[in-house]
């Protein structure tokens, strides 16, 4: 067997991550055809590849955007060497940056002195490393490639939640049915009785997603982040707005991300638009709260706050929408960037409704978000800041001084009709 079998594999899902359609008769083909070729020269894998696995001419471009993030100038990854990437069971941060280079010799081994080295690994292309703190906005067309399969291996768990249904199993309720049925077919003989508990869930997540003009450098890995989420966690509703709110969560379903990301860019009008939060949420709650908040959901708002709307309606409705779920996470790709403070108004009358004020500007962002979101399970639902309502004081009924039944200090009385004729 070639040495670089393992690496073609990694390629093959880097394509499949991509939004390509790889089978694995293709792939087959393409090892088959990399023998009769020099796996050392770049054009001649390129060309190989590109021939047997590229079956749209639109996917060219990115075809090659793919192969380049793959195919790095000083590493040849066709050669006899391989890059294995160590999966840490400590979290998803940890598999961002831990990577071991292992060259062709089983004895040139540099392994990364934070990482044990009995660790488990997998072999699998990443240098997601060396994009763990760069800007998103900063990404160019092969970063982004790299940045996408990498978001892909993060594992999106918004933890569970008890429904009303009991199910079979060890809880606090006897189940009176089963207990009856078995009693009749034993003769009454009962050594144990049946119990009852509450059916778990997994939790719904929503995610509101910002796409205005301000946000116009982060749309487009918005829109590889909420497909890669829906890929994972199939309770999940997303929305997009900029001056109006669009449900997407239908077009996010396609498998390949290609195609999931043209179909979005279709449905929503206002993309790179003015942005009014405020109206766009009230915009949700009239048509899909109901629909969507059922079940004390995670809701995940991703934007940067700049807001041209009304502060005391944006107040309004980030306060409506942490009343309504388990708890409301703002995603900000601002926050971390030099000198940057929420000093917006639109964001000063929101903050104190936000139960988490998260960063959303590197691949370092989303890992914590979900080790965060992986926590919630254990946590209790925080409290919520209701706002208060002033109610004037209750008047007392005046009295009307011409009833022959009032009193000083006694309101009116009923009139009662006498029967008959008077």
């Amino acid at each position: 067997m070639p040495a670089f079998v393992h690496n073609l594999l990694s390629f093959g899902r880097l394509l499949r991550a991509a939004g390509f359609d790889v089978p694995v008769g293709s792939m087959l083909d393409l090892l088959d055809a990399l023998t009769h070729v020099n796996p050392g020269s770049r054009d001649e894998v390129f060309h190989a590849s590109r021939a047997l696995l590229v079956r749209r001419h639109e996917q060219l471009a990115l075809f090659e955007a793919v192969f380049d993030a793959f195919w790095r100038d000083h590493w040849n990854p066709f050669a006899g060497r391989e890059t294995v990437n160590v999966r840490d069971e400590r979290g998803p941060q940890a598999r961002l940056t831990a990577n071991v280079v292992i060259a062709g010799d089983a004895g040139d081994t540099e392994v990364d002195e934070e990482e044990p080295p009995s660790l488990p690994a997998i072999r699998t292309w990443s240098e997601a490393g060396g994009l763990a703190h760069k800007d998103f906005g900063e990404f160019s067309a092969e970063e982004l490639a790299r940045a996408r399969v990498a978001l892909d291996r993060l594992s999106w768990a918004p933890g569970a939640r008890r429904t009303r249904r009991w199910v079979r199993g060890r809880g606090p309720r006897i189940d009176l049915r089963r207990a009856i049925g078995l009693s009749l077919r034993t003769g009454g003989d009962l050594l144990t009785l049946p119990t009852r508990t509450r059916r778990v869930v997994p939790r719904r997540l929503v995610l509101l997603c910002d796409v205005s003009g301000s946000m116009e450098r982060y749309s487009r890995l918005l829109v590889h982040f909420a497909h890669g989420i829906g890929q994972q966690h199939r309770r999940l509703e997303v929305f997009f707005f900029s001056t109006l709110l669009t449900r997407v969560t239908r077009q996010l379903r396609v498998r390949r991300v290609g195609a999931a990301a043209a179909a979005v860019s279709d449905a929503v009008p206002d993309w790179s638009g003015g942005t009014r939060i405020g109206p766009a949420l009230e915009q949700f709650h009239k048509r899909w709260s109901r629909r969507v908040l059922h079940g004390d959901p995670v809701v995940l708002l991703i934007s940067d706050g700049w807001d041209r709307g009304d502060p005391d309606v944006l107040r309004e409705q980030v306060a409506r929408l942490q009343r309504s779920c388990h708890r409301l996470i703002w995603l900000n790709p601002l926050i971390g960037t030099e000198g940057y403070e929420p000093l917006t108004r639109g964001l000063q009358a929101a903050l104190p409704f936000v139960d988490d004020f998260l960063p959303a500007r590197t691949l370092t962002d989303f890992g914590e978000l979900a080790r965060h979101l992986d926590t919630l399970t254990a946590r209790e639902r925080p409290p919520r800041m209701q706002r208060h309502v002033h109610r004037p004081e209750r008047q007392p009924r005046p009295v009307d001084a011409r009833s022959p039944t009032a009193l000083p200090g006694v309101g009116p009385t009923r009139r009662v009709p006498r029967e008959g004729p008077a």
